[in-house]
């Protein structure tokens, strides 16, 4: 493809390829503190399914060394979203190293903190509140779980914020880089937070989690216990690849919910969320 772009995001390497120029440009400014590798681990292609859809209604597809191929395609106006999308798509499908958690993680003293939960739980914002709070982010999309030793590894990706939590991370980080706002995707305005300087230079180190959090928003504070057997039916559930990791992911799981203690949490707003959070860890 004629526009291209190397990222190291964590462990992951990536090779963005785009029949456009303008996600690339995005993707360029804002992951212009990321590592350039040479050689990918995976491949997204942003591409026009037929040529003159490069020119008139531009309609994005996103590809790769994997894709769903009846996936509805995006306007380019959300290319820098498709993009995005295209490195999660690659990472869900084939990552087979680490196992994949669809969760945000943030770190203090070596010790990770996971919050996993559906969509509208809260995670991405309170994955990026605490890193206002001195927090290192290791991630608001995936946790890297490596089967051998059990240890947390980031993947500090751009934070997605939607809709309402877009000016509750604004508050919070007056300095922050910030991307476009993408409006009327199908999950509302999008706006993505660069993560910060101290998450991009210590991509490379894991740290061992100390707690699992369930979290979720628009409820009374309140919190409980959640036995392994729960956690592990929750995880297997929020996991990507346990299905392909066979006896690793099973093995890796067991030991994650047995050896770390997990707890569910609701909280009515940010601030109340926040409270939990770090009263817990």
């Amino acid at each position: 493809m004629r526009h291209i772009v190397h990222l190291r995001i964590g462990p992951a390497a990536f090779r963005i390829g785009s029949h456009w120029r303008a996600p690339i440009a995005a993707l360029e400014d804002l992951y212009r503190d990321y590592p350039k590798p040479e050689i990918p681990d995976f491949n997204v292609h942003l591409f026009a399914a037929r040529p003159w859809r490069r020119y008139l209604r531009p309609a994005v597809h996103i590809g790769g060394d994997f894709t769903i191929p009846d996936a509805a395609p995006l306007p380019l106006a959300q290319g820098l979203l498709a993009a995005e999308m295209g490195m999660n798509l690659q990472m869900a499908l084939a990552q087979r190293r680490y196992l994949l958690l669809h969760a945000s993680a943030v770190e203090r003293d070596g010790k990770a903190v996971l919050m996993t939960g559906i969509s509208g739980a809260g995670k991405s914002t309170l994955a990026a509140l605490l890193m206002a709070r001195g927090w290192r982010l290791m991630g608001d999309e995936f946790v890297l779980i490596d089967p051998r030793t059990g240890a947390a590894h980031a993947f500090p990706r751009l934070i997605s914020l939607k809709n309402e939590a877009i000016g509750v991370a604004q508050a919070a980080h007056p300095q922050g880089r910030f991307g476009p706002l993408l409006a009327g995707t199908p999950k509302g305005d999008i706006r993505h937070l660069v993560p910060d300087a101290r998450a991009i230079a210590a991509m490379a180190e894991p740290a061992q989690p100390t707690l699992i959090l369930f979290p979720r928003f628009g409820f009374d504070t309140a919190e409980r216990p959640v036995l392994p057997s729960e956690a592990f039916v929750r995880l297997t559930q929020a996991s990507t690849n346990y299905v392909h990791l066979a006896e690793r992911g099973f093995d890796a799981l067991t030991r994650l919910v047995q050896s770390v203690p997990a707890r569910a949490i609701d909280y009515p707003d940010t601030e109340a969320g926040i409270a939990l959070v770090e009263g817990l860890a």
